[in-house]
């Protein structure tokens, strides 16, 4: 006969494996909008979807003696569903690799989307008052207070990260030589 405590541990182990295969996978992006689409092909997208409040040209953003461009939307003033403000999507090298989307408070709150984030996709990897934080290899899908939701592309940011076309100061390469040589 198996005791209780067997049947309660066999049951919680049952149910945790079951959560695990019923969550989704992590979203690549929001809408028609992915990570890892080109330049172009987001601002074709952002025309089709007016919850964005895509305006054209004028909402993208070079960046000077950088291989980044920014295109910054207000949602809040587009012909759309309202429940979104301002939203940011960030390139590196003519690839989109983060998805910024603020929303608005008025139409929704932070617990709504927290449950059905976690009713989709699981327990958060990581989670602080702050913040939810769902991660795997390829993205990083974070909820954000007061109401911000993120989408990383995890490659293209650590390259991103480590990528710099900053020279370091003598200041900086003395003090790297003085302490190698502790």
């Amino acid at each position: 006969m198996i005791s209780l405590k067997k049947k309660i541990a066999i049951l919680i182990f049952f149910t945790a494996g079951l959560m695990i295969l019923t969550a989704e996978s992590l979203p690549t992006g929001y809408k028609n909008i992915q990570l890892g689409m080109s330049l172009e092909e987001t601002k074709e997208n952002l025309v089709k979807d007016p919850d964005f409040g895509y305006h054209g040209d004028r909402d993208v953003s070079l960046i000077p003696n950088s291989s980044k461009t920014l295109i910054e939307t207000d949602a809040e003033h587009g012909l759309g569903s309202n429940f979104l403000t301002r939203c940011w999507f960030q390139f590196t090298f003519d690839e989109l690799y983060i998805i910024t989307i603020n929303i608005n408070p008025e139409k929704m709150d932070y617990y709504s989307i927290f449950t059905k984030l976690k009713e989709k996709y699981g327990e958060p990897t990581s989670f602080n008052p702050q913040s939810a934080t769902w991660k795997n290899d390829q993205v990083t899908m974070s909820l954000e207070k007061p109401l911000t939701l993120k989408y990383i592309d995890n490659k293209l940011f650590e390259e991103t990260q480590n990528y710099s076309n900053i020279q370091k100061s003598p200041t900086e390469v003395t003090r790297e030589m003085f302490l190698e040589d502790l």
